[in-house]
């Protein structure tokens, strides 16, 4: 007999907020945040998410919702799910939890996304320095492809995949997450030499009760008060898997999560129809609301005998994963390199962060010069299949990062030719322009000195 169509543990309704969910969501990880559903080993299930947001930004003509959003919301997720094998056993502490990503998509009447930059004085990103005004770009899609009436001229298949995906910390994982969180917020930016070069802030983002959403718990309990003032933001990836935002966990591919409490207890969210490798804009996929199918398995004792930790204690580990064969095939791409020299002239030493930023700088200003204006190829190269790489981590005291770009996605020709950069008729100017909001803040603006 064909296998049953996969069990709904998740349901989500696009049209409910995430606390009025069938079964609530929650946007912070901590062992106290007890199961919304039960599933078997080997079983095929689907989990249903909201975008990150909960509905929070719309398909509408401003980027308001964008400048204004409250981001302590980060991120709405569907779960947790507590993991059992056949004989109803559930995972242990120190087992590896193999997630096979079966299947998944938008969901059916939600078929939309969007990519924005946040406003710099409140969540900033990658270029913020360059582009601190709030900005945002709708896309649409048509089966595999998306396309956007906000950066005309392109269209390109999506490499779907969740950004979070992870399992719940034990305490003790916890506090060391939120103790080291903590000592990198009190020692402030002065200690860090990237922030000369990236003007990201905040540096972390610590417990905070505000907008604390822990799913079935309810909120203003003794029980709730406790856990939303230690519970971890999910904003960075850490050892649990959690936000990676890696494009490649797409369809067919496995995540191998280490196990730290009783269950597993697997939460997801923050679907994305595409993304670049970076995500460089921070709201840089497409976000959509969406969903997974999944299939789990049990490796017992596997984060000892598969997990080396890279720190002091057992717990100090990170996830494995296989890609899967579905992906999009480009034969063409235009590589951008960048190295460890900024704006200014300034060396740093091997570098990759300074370097893959100089990367992105040089492509969006190449591209400008093809009728786009910078947002949208700053947008653009947030979202579309593009592929980061640290070509060069050895070569003292420049690191060298690329950028490819696929050249099909562009409906001109944007190589290097002989002769002047095209121009006229060959050249077709993109409007309109991405949405985008005012900068009101006093926040110095980098400036190339070397070009516009």
């Amino acid at each position: 007999m064909a296998p049953p169509t996969p069990r709904v543990v998740v349901p989500i309704d696009v049209k409910k907020k995430p606390w009025q969910q069938k079964l609530p969501l929650h946007n912070r990880w901590h062992p106290d945040i007890p199961p919304v559903a039960d599933v078997a080993e080997g079983e095929l299930f689907r989990v249903e998410m909201v975008d990150w947001t909960g509905g929070s930004v719309g398909d509408n003509d401003s980027a308001m919702d964008i400048k204004s959003l409250d981001l302590s919301i980060t991120h709405y997720l569907s779960g947790p799910v507590k993991v059992i094998d056949k004989e109803g056993i559930p995972a242990k502490p120190g087992d590896l939890l193999a997630v096979e990503i079966c299947n998944l998509g938008p969901l059916p009447g939600d078929e939309w996304g969007y990519t924005a930059t946040f406003d710099r004085d409140n969540g900033g990103g990658f270029l913020t320095d360059h582009f601190p005004a709030a900005t945002k770009a709708i896309w649409y899609f048509e089966g595999i492809y998306a396309y956007s009436p906000h950066i005309p001229g392109v269209r390109f298949p999506g490499l779907t995949h969740p950004g979070v995906i992870g399992t719940a910390p034990s305490h003790e994982l916890l506090k060391i997450w939120n103790d080291r969180e903590k000592k990198l917020v009190d020692d402030g930016h002065q200690s860090l030499k990237l922030c000369e070069v990236l003007h990201q802030r905040p540096l972390a983002s610590l417990p905070n009760a505000k907008s604390c959403l822990l799913g079935m718990i309810k909120e203003g309990s003794s029980e709730w008060k406790k856990i939303a003032n230690e519970a971890a933001r999910t904003i960075p990836g850490r050892e649990n898997g959690g936000n990676c935002d890696i494009k490649n966990l797409s369809r067919g591919s496995k995540v191998y999560l280490p196990v730290f409490v009783d269950g597993a207890n697997l939460s997801t969210g923050d679907m994305h129809f595409s993304q670049g490798d970076g995500e460089v804009s921070l709201c840089g996929a497409i976000e959509m609301s969406g969903f997974l199918e999944l299939k789990c398995e049990i490796i017992r004792g596997g984060m000892k005998e598969y997990l080396t930790p890279m720190g002091p204690t057992p717990l100090h580990v990170n996830p494995i994963f296989e890609t899967g064969p579905v992906e999009p095939r480009f034969s063409e791409w235009l590589v951008f390199e960048g190295i460890s020299v900024d704006e200014s002239g300034h060396q740093h030493f091997l570098d990759a962060t300074v370097a893959y930023k100089r990367a992105v700088l040089n492509a969006i200003n190449y591209l400008s010069r093809f009728g786009y204006s910078k947002e949208q190829v700053y947008l653009l190269l947030s979202c579309c299949p593009c592929e980061g790489r640290i070509s060069g981590i050895v070569d003292a005291p420049n690191a060298v990062a690329t950028l490819a770009i696929p050249t099909a996605i562009f409906d001109q020709d944007v190589r290097p030719k002989s002769g002047r950069v095209p121009s006229g008729p060959r050249v077709v100017k993109r409007t309109p322009d991405v949405l985008r909001c005012t900068y009101d803040g006093d926040l110095p603006i980098t400036m190339n000195p070397g070009g516009a």
